[in-house]
């Protein structure tokens, strides 16, 4: 028996004492999931120096990228390796037009997501809310928007699936879904291994092995740190800086295959990650005075004016999944993944103390601490066929929840006499859980669908015409236990409140494709998606609202020209967005807290654009891409429902820039034996609104990319590969806000973008 060997060993030119004993000691965390694809941001050449050809799994099987008619983006191992991009957060620079990626900002491990500008335009991460865009991980649904900042190990590629998802990934992917794919173990002797230090104190190690095939059995272990210290200082001594992360964890993933008919693969990962809150800059000053202690800061901060008591936030995710595929013959083949998930976060941010109106000797910063706590198991079966004219996939899911939260919001900080300095407050955390809300939220979700795509016997044979369909039924329920410290209050009566929701859903798509040319395809497409239904947690009634839905036409161009050396496709969509979940918020009374309660608008909304993606390979070792998007997302009036009659109001759109676009220029020249690799991007967003209530809008942003590569570098006459590389995020040290809010009391106040970070990365490979 032949026994093939590749070791690839990755060890930092700067960080000589990082050993493999520490980087099997780290922990680090794996996300991995399948989608649909239309565009590639990242360009591989081919051995004759074209576009390389894009595999996706948009349709649930393995296909051409430009043979699959849907609006995707594809971010492979290298275009991620390039950008730096080390976890889903990292993607808020705008690599992909038209996804914006936003980080709740007292926990930056917990994501909000939007595609298209629709996903989020409330607080996603309640236990009864949901998200509007799905994201994956091997196919598996991650069902909260915490954790999925948590680190990346070892992707194989990253798709962004674009509009509605509704058939073949079913709820709360209205406006896409993010499928990330993780690398299977390979069934021979292979050693990755990484380490290297950036600035802001950043270090970060990772080890990937794989174990040769032994009883048909291939493993594999990944292991990653990723570390870095805050970028606005806290001045209070023996307290964390602002914006900074810890993460790490581990995954192991057992491959068996007994024969070619059959194959089981089990996965296991674990992570943890800390992490501390933004910090929040007042940029203008509104009606209500300050104290003297609290300055304007209308640029990016590097320390903060007033230091307060500030720990980590703490996350901790965990989950196993088993993908079963058996190949019956015929063209049928049969597939089942289960899977079950836990996670428990625990919120300390102290980030906004200089949202404070001054009073003599009175207290602010308030603290904002919460637990949170998930379980989640799925199940889904498919059936596959690969007939002669007719492909198609089929199945059921089943889906299954708990989540629960409780909170507190104390102050930390007490002001002097005349608001020139303050004392700290005594410590409020002693109870075993936080006394001022608590919540319950249960889901049970069942489904089944099927999307038969038929190559007629016209055309010769470039014809194809899919049709498929989902049917969902969704069921809520939960307790709020606990609102302002006791137990909630309605009609008069004390009591716990229950909130029960159902819906059901019937999600169709249609889609027409015609290869009008051999490397030429044009089709149009119809489908829908949806967002389910919940409640509001932070409200005082815990009331159910409804589903919301988006219903979308989208046309497109997918073509290859010259030998392959340029891919340029083409997409205009429109549509609906329709019932659309709305928050609005007010003071409690008598508190320092506040309330939410969320609302269906009534009115329909309109959503369009225009996406354009080009790659170009011009000579051998040369690449350069560009993209584009252009949307304009209107969405109608909605009930306010703390004020008198109801009145409709503006709703604004959030995170959805008109205008965003992406280049980059990839070279590779060869050395002697070894390669020099290089690699810049830059990104460009049109400035957005950041809540929906508040029609003023952040900045534009461009943020340009870097890294510099001599690969390959031999070592001796082993096997043995060198390489040293240099990397930079936001080179240009851009800065710009990407959230902006207006208070006529408190004023402008705002978050900035991450500062220019860097590193220096070595790897070895034998």
């Amino acid at each position: 028996m032949e026994l093939k060997i590749k070791h690839r060993l990755r060890l930092s030119a700067l960080s000589g004492t990082t050993t493999v004993a520490l980087l099997c000691t780290a922990p680090a965390f794996a996300q991995q999931v399948a989608g649909d694809t239309t565009t590639s941001v990242a360009a591989e050449q081919d051995q004759e120096g074209g576009l390389g050809e894009i595999v996706v799994t948009a349709q649930r099987r393995e296909t051409n990228l430009q043979k699959t008619p849907i609006s995707i983006a594809v971010l492979n191992s290298e275009a991620l390796q390039n950008r730096h991009v080390e976890t889903l957060a990292d993607l808020a620079d705008g690599s992909v037009p038209g996804l914006r990626v936003a980080p709740f900002f007292s926990r930056n491990s917990a994501l909000v997501i939007g595609i298209r500008g629709v996903g989020f335009l409330g607080d996603a991460n309640q236990p009864a809310r949901e998200q509007g865009v799905g994201v994956y991980m091997d196919g598996i649904y991650l069902g909260r928007a915490q954790g999925l900042g948590t680190a990346l190990y070892d992707i194989e590629r990253i798709e962004v699936l674009k509009g509605p998802q509704g058939t073949l990934f079913g709820r709360n992917t209205e406006g896409g879904a993010i499928s990330i794919v993780s690398k299977r173990p390979s069934g021979e002797l292979q050693l990755n291994a990484s380490a290297g230090v950036a600035n802001f104190g950043g270090y970060e190690t990772a080890l990937h092995l794989d174990l040769p095939r032994a009883a048909n059995i291939s493993l594999k272990f990944d292991g990653v740190i990723q570390k870095r210290g805050g970028t606005v200082d806290n001045t209070m001594a023996g307290q964390l800086d602002f914006n900074s992360y810890d993460r790490r964890g581990a995954h192991v993933a057992t491959l068996w295959e007994p024969s070619d008919k059959f194959s089981a693969l089990w996965q296991f990962d674990i992570s943890h990650d800390e992490t501390s809150p933004y910090y929040l800059q007042l940029l203008s000053k509104g009606s209500l005075p300050l104290a003297p202690i609290i300055k304007l800061q209308p640029e990016r901060a590097e320390t903060g004016l007033v230091g307060v008591p500030l720990q980590a936030s703490v996350g901790d995710t965990s989950g196993m999944s088993l993908h079963l595929d058996w190949k019956l013959g015929g063209g049928l083949r049969v597939r089942s993944i289960s899977s079950y998930r836990t996670l428990t976060q625990t919120q300390y941010d102290n980030g906004s103390a200089i949202l404070s109106v001054f009073a003599p000797n009175g207290n602010f910063a308030r603290y904002s601490l919460a637990n949170f706590g998930q379980h989640q198991f799925s199940q889904e079966v498919q059936l596959l066929g690969e007939l002669p004219r007719l492909s198609f996939v089929a199945g059921a899911f089943y889906y299954n929840e708990r989540v629960g939260d409780n909170a507190f919001a104390p102050n930390t900080l007490k002001f002097n006499a005349d608001g020139t300095g303050y004392t700290v407050l005594p410590s409020p955390i002693s109870a075993t859980s936080f006394p001022d809300r608590a919540s319950v939220a249960r889901t049970n979700s069942a489904a089944v669908f099927g999307q038969f795509t038929y190559t007629p016997a016209l055309l010769g044979d470039r014809l194809h015409v899919t049709l498929g369909g989902r049917y969902s039924h969704d069921k809520k329920s939960g307790e709020l236990d606990k609102v302002n410290g006791a137990l909630p209050v309605v009609n008069g009566v004390s009591a716990i409140v229950p909130m029960h929701v159902t819906s059901d859903r019937f999600d169709p798509l249609a889609n027409i494709a015609i290869d009008v040319a051999d490397s030429v395809m044009v089709y149009g497409k119809w489908s829908t998606g949806y967002k389910s239904a919940g409640a509001n947690s932070r409200s005082l009634t815990y009331r159910g609202f409804g589903p919301e839905s988006v219903s979308e036409f989208e046309g497109g161009v997918k073509a290859s020209f010259l030998d392959n050396h340029v891919r340029l496709n083409l997409t205009a969509y429109t549509g609906t967005y329709k019932d659309v979940q709305i928050d609005f918020n007010a003071v409690i009374p008598g508190s320092n807290r506040g309330t939410l309660e969320t609302t269906n608008t009534a009115g329909k909304g309109k959503i369009s654009g225009f996406e354009a993606e080009l790659a170009v390979a011009p000579v051998t070792g040369l690449t350069l891409t560009g993209n584009y998007t252009h949307q304009y997302i209107r969405l109608p009036k909605a009930p306010n429902p703390f004020v008198a009659g109801n009145p409709l109001v503006p709703v604004y759109p959030i995170f959805a820039p008109e205008n965003s676009a992406s280049g980059s220029i990839d070279y590779r020249l060869p050395v002697g034996a070894a390669t020099i690799v290089t690699h810049i991007d830059g990104n460009y967003a049109s400035a957005q609104y950041s809540s929906t209530s508040d029609p003023t809008k952040s900045d534009s942003s461009f943020i340009v990319n870097g890294r510099l590569a001599l690969a390959g570098i031999k070592l001796d006459d082993s096997a043995a590969r060198l390489e040293l590389s240099v990397w930079a995020r936001n080179l240009l040290n851009e800065q710009h806000l990407f959230l902006r809010n207006y208070s006529a009391a408190l004023g402008t106040y705002g978050i900035f973008n991450d500062p220019r970070t860097y590193g220096l990365t070595g790897s070895i490979r034998f």
